[in-house]
Formats: structure tokens, sequence, C-alpha cells
């Protein structure tokens, strides 16, 4: 499928790529599909791009690179909807914002993404866990040394 993004121009992306949001994301409810955008196998990071909404890419993070104690219990209903199982145990990222400087970079704790990569679903969920923030700094000491070096 070829779908537009201003960040990224005209994109081919496969149907594996292709995720249903069956609630949107909030702030968003009528984008229903994203292409999953990987930046390599060894990046925490990755993007989520709008199928219909070319001005809409979501920066991603893998919460476990960067916050070794995040955990929370998914609700058996988002499981079941998603399809998703102990031999199907969900894919999670973290929604990130990018400040003017990249080492002010924070992510939203208390709504991540939950994805099937099997199935192809997602959904974002709203914790109740009072103690996540959702500006959580990730650098909070600033950047890793080697964080500007290095290419695609």
């Amino acid at each position: 499928m070829e779908i537009q993004s201003t960040r990224f121009g005209e994109l081919e992306v496969a149907e594996e790529q292709l995720f249903k949001f069956l609630h949107g994301i909030p702030g968003f409810p009528n984008e229903k599909e994203f292409a999953y955008i990987p930046l390599g196998e060894e990046s925490p990071f990755s993007y989520l791009q709008s199928t219909t909404e070319a001005n809409l890419t979501f920066l991603l993070a893998d919460p476990f690179a960067f916050v070794k104690d995040y955990e929370f219990v998914l609700e058996d209903d988002v499981a079941e909807e998603l399809g998703l199982s102990n031999e199907n145990p969900p894919k999670v990222f973290l929604i990130a914002t990018v400040k003017e400087k990249l080492a002010d970079m924070t992510v939203n704790l208390l709504a991540p993404l939950v994805m099937n990569i099997l199935n192809c679903t997602g959904r974002q969920v709203i914790l109740d866990k009072p103690e996540y923030s959702i500006r959580y700094k990730l650098f909070p000491d600033g950047l890793p040394k080697d964080a500007g070096k290095g290419g695609k």
C-alpha cells in the first residue's frame, strides 16, 4: 500500500505493517489505521504513521528500554479484543514528545499503545497508575554519549 507522510514523503508499506486501532487514538478518534515503521532492530524508537492523514505521525519508544520497572495489568476485555494471550503477548509502546532539545524528550507512561503483532491490531489504554507521569523524561541525565553518532 502506498501512503503519504509529511515526515517521510511517499511510503510503500507492507500489509504486515498496517495496524487497525478500532477505537482510534484519544484525540484522533477517526484515525483507525496506521503504518508501523521501525527504525531498526536495535533502536528503541519507531513511528506510527496514519494511512489517511499525512500530517499525523507518532514517535514511539519501547518503554522497557528506558523504564526498567514499567508494568501494568492489561484488562481482560482489552486482551480479548486484541487477541492477546500468554502465547501471544502484546508489544507495548509509549508515545514520545520531542521538545526543542532531544535531551528533553518525554513519553506518556499513563497511556501506552498495546499492539498485537500477529493480527495487526492495537489500542491505546489509559492506566490508573498515579505514580506514572504523562511527561516522563527519557533522558533525565542528558543524552547518552553515543546518541548523536551513527546513521540510519
